[in-house]
């Protein structure tokens, strides 16, 4: 699921643009969210200090700040250089300068629709796909999960779960289907886990259970045991 967030000056366009946006993530079935919506924009820089930001859509006039948007734009770009960026305003004379700072976008606040929106997230959503290579692509709606917050992932009948730092996500596949698309740190340990070693804190083998970084907790197997054991013995994997 990819995080947005919403920062104007002027709270009805703030509202604005979240309903716009909710109802863009609802009719092209985008696996999406808005996770903070804000007039000040030193809220906003605290957020993406802390929390996990996708998207930011971003007003670049703010009235009640010195602070204009591509001001507030370079200092989330020292923050997360990855974040998509896009501008909403009624200055024209602002584009040029809105791309020097890896600018997804730039939309027009009396010109903005859900259609319009739908074809802006498609975009992004295609690109987010074909460039990022820490995010893995789970089912056929869209929905990514960030490796590196993978704890383990279950099998659960016909379903994967895949079991992040925050939250869990299932969907119909198999091992066989996911298991090439895995870095090398994702370790079948049991029939029915795979484990993320770079999340783990502790193994103990006496009852045969990992913990890992959220104090979640997977299982291994024996017919798995000493495969696994080899793996923990290389520090270039298990730190």
């Amino acid at each position: 699921m990819l995080s947005f967030v919403i920062c104007d000056d002027n709270l009805h366009m703030v509202n604005r643009l979240s309903f716009l946006f909710e109802e863009a993530f609802s009719k092209g079935d985008f696996d999406a969210s808005i996770v903070l919506k804000t007039t000040n924009c030193q809220e906003l820089l605290n957020y993406v200090c802390s929390n996990k930001v996708d998207v930011i859509v971003l007003d670049i006039q703010f009235y009640n700040s010195k602070l204009t948007g591509l001001d507030i734009a370079k200092a989330i770009r020292k923050i997360n250089k990855n974040c998509y960026i896009i501008f909403t305003t009624s200055h024209l004379e602002y584009i040029m300068q809105s791309l020097k700072l890896k600018t997804f976008d730039y939309l027009i606040k009396n010109t903005i629709t859900v259609e319009l929106l739908v074809e802006t997230l498609t975009r992004l959503f295609d690109d987010f796909s074909g460039s990022s290579s820490y995010f893995m692509k789970i089912d056929s709606k869209g929905t990514f999960v960030n490796l590196n917050d993978i704890m383990f992932i279950e099998k659960d009948g016909m379903k994967l779960v895949y079991h992040t730092f925050f939250d869990a996500y299932g969907t119909y596949s198999s091992f066989s289907k996911v298991k090439d698309k895995l870095p090398h740190n994702f370790v079948r340990c049991h029939k029915s886990f795979i484990a993320n070693v770079n999340n783990i804190t502790s193994v103990d083998f006496s009852c045969n259970k990992i913990t890992f970084k959220n104090n979640s907790v997977c299982y291994i197997g024996p017919k798995y045991k000493n495969d696994f054991m080899e793996v923990l013995k290389n520090d270039t994997i298990f730190e």
